[in-house]
């Protein structure tokens, strides 16, 4: 299985609609989360872009996970890049703890 990055670009301003839709969003995305499809979910401070490590088959599955994300039609802009390499401390053994 490979390694995606998404990169979500969201609206200049949220409305009504958009934000009734958070909680549903933001409980898929855990769901994904849990089921090991994402693997890290970024929004950034002025909440304008956002960054998704997704695993999966090929860029056109990750296209069509990302198609049921709550907050989808309100999006500007996706794109999909595959990865040759994704490195983070949570991917590696824990310290070691003497006590």
């Amino acid at each position: 299985m490979a390694q995606f990055i998404v990169t979500l670009r969201l609206p200049a301003s949220f409305s009504r609609e958009f934000m009734v839709l958070i909680p549903r969003h933001r409980a898929f995305i855990n769901q994904l989360l849990e089921q090991n499809v994402i693997e890290s979910y970024a929004i950034s401070a002025d909440r304008t872009r956002g960054w998704v490590t997704m695993n999966g088959v090929d860029a056109a599955a990750i296209r069509a996970v990302v198609e049921q994300f709550p907050l989808y039609r309100f999006l500007q802009g996706i794109e999909i890049d595959e990865l040759f390499i994704f490195d983070s401390k949570t991917t590696r053994f824990p310290a070691i703890s003497l006590n």
